[in-house]
């Protein structure tokens, strides 16, 4: 859910486009069907995984891959906006380059989202975009595929282990789920998508849910993220309006309102309250 901001998005083509956010911050959840290439042109941008905190500057480039559960939050610098140009790398197109099958993958193909060294050839890559976008008018779908694979080939031949992430074409397979709600919880999700990612239909999902933590999925993941709020605040000086972009709260006032149900005091008055 985008928070205070202005922002423009330009389509070339339906796979690749320029956005552009000159307000405070712009975040959203992240488990995307297609990787994500990203050039980050100027602004700042911090991804939250489970179990670490990535952050790019301007002339980063970086791939968020499928089903990666992830919080991005975006910022403009420098008194520049945040702006990047997004290519999605989809299976379509990986498939033709791979083959059908695609590789026979390892843990690497897991690794999460997957930054680039700065090369000429990626530099060159987003340069050839950016008169496209002078144009104002989308790119003819032959044009905007040979785009992709131009950026593809690229790079497999500047990042060696790049294939591990995209020939990897498999679905998630029917996983521990009290395990991956425990690392994953913080990331606001429909509950289809979590079901998804643990290999489960929503259905079963639920079911088996139910089962481990004798409540619903929901009531659960208000009370994981109430709770990892809570100790943010204790712990830190980190402001509430810090604190729930990284919980899984939709917006500050949801998350005062749950928070005061939920301890018997706003957060602000805990933070006054601890000094």
């Amino acid at each position: 859910m985008a928070q205070e901001i202005e922002y423009e998005v330009e389509y070339i083509h339906s796979k690749i486009k320029l956005s552009s956010y000159t307000g405070r911050l712009f975040r959203t959840e992240a488990a995307f069907e297609e990787h994500l290439l990203v050039w980050l042109i100027s602004g700042e941008t911090k991804i939250l995984e489970a179990e670490r905190t990535l952050r790019f500057g301007s002339g980063s480039t970086f791939l968020i891959p499928r089903n990666q559960l992830a919080t991005i939050i975006n910022y403009p610098s420098g008194g520049q906006p945040h702006q990047a140009v997004t290519m999605h790398l989809s299976l379509e197109v990986l498939r033709e380059i791979y083959g059908i099958s695609g590789l026979k993958t390892t843990d690497k193909g897991k690794l999460g989202v997957y930054a680039f060294d700065r090369h000429p050839l990626l530099d060159g890559c987003l340069a050839s975009l950016v008169p496209y976008f002078e144009l104002k008018e989308k790119i003819p779908s032959e044009v905007a595929a040979l785009k992709i694979k131009e950026a593809i080939t690229i790079l497999r031949n500047t990042d060696a282990g790049i294939d591990q992430v995209l020939g990897n074409f498999s679905d998630p397979y029917k996983i521990d789920l009290e395990a991956f709600m425990e690392r994953n919880f913080m990331f606001n999700m429909p509950l289809e998508r979590f079901g998804f990612l643990t290999g489960r239909s929503l259905t079963t999902f639920k079911r088996d849910f139910q089962k481990i933590y004798q409540t619903s999925p929901q009531r659960w993941l208000t009370q994981k993220r109430l709770e990892l709020a809570r100790e943010q605040l204790l712990k830190t000086d980190r402001k509430p309006v810090d604190v729930y972009l990284e919980t899984g709260f939709e917006n500050l006032s949801h998350f005062s309102h749950a928070f005061k149900k939920q301890f018997g005091m706003s957060p602000s008055q805990l933070q006054i309250q601890n000094g």
